[in-house]
């Protein structure tokens, strides 16, 4: 009986055409940005999920993109009050 918590894997073939004069397989499809992207690469199971996702949390990014995001977040959040008719009063006291 097969393993059915497992998932099947596709077949891969080392077909290389006759008169290629390069490295690797040609018809690998690949983006050119994949090698700097920790998501691309196929890391499976959950502990190198969570492996992976601790990494990207201590790398630090940008500074300004973090101040940006959360002014925009801030921004969306006083939108959605506003249109849902909320009333900020009840914050502020008598």
């Amino acid at each position: 009986m097969r393993n059915f918590l497992k998932l099947k894997r596709n077949r891969t073939f080392e077909y290389k055409p006759r008169f290629y004069k390069g490295e690797g397989n040609p018809y690998k499809i690949e983006h050119k940005l994949d090698q700097y992207r920790t998501t691309a690469h196929t890391t499976r199971g959950l502990k190198n999920k969570v492996l992976n996702a601790v990494d990207d949390l201590k790398t630090e990014g940008d500074k300004e993109m973090r101040i940006r995001f959360w002014v925009i977040v801030v921004v969306l959040v006083l939108i959605f009050l506003f249109i849902i008719d909320f009333d900020l009063s009840i914050f502020l006291g008598s």
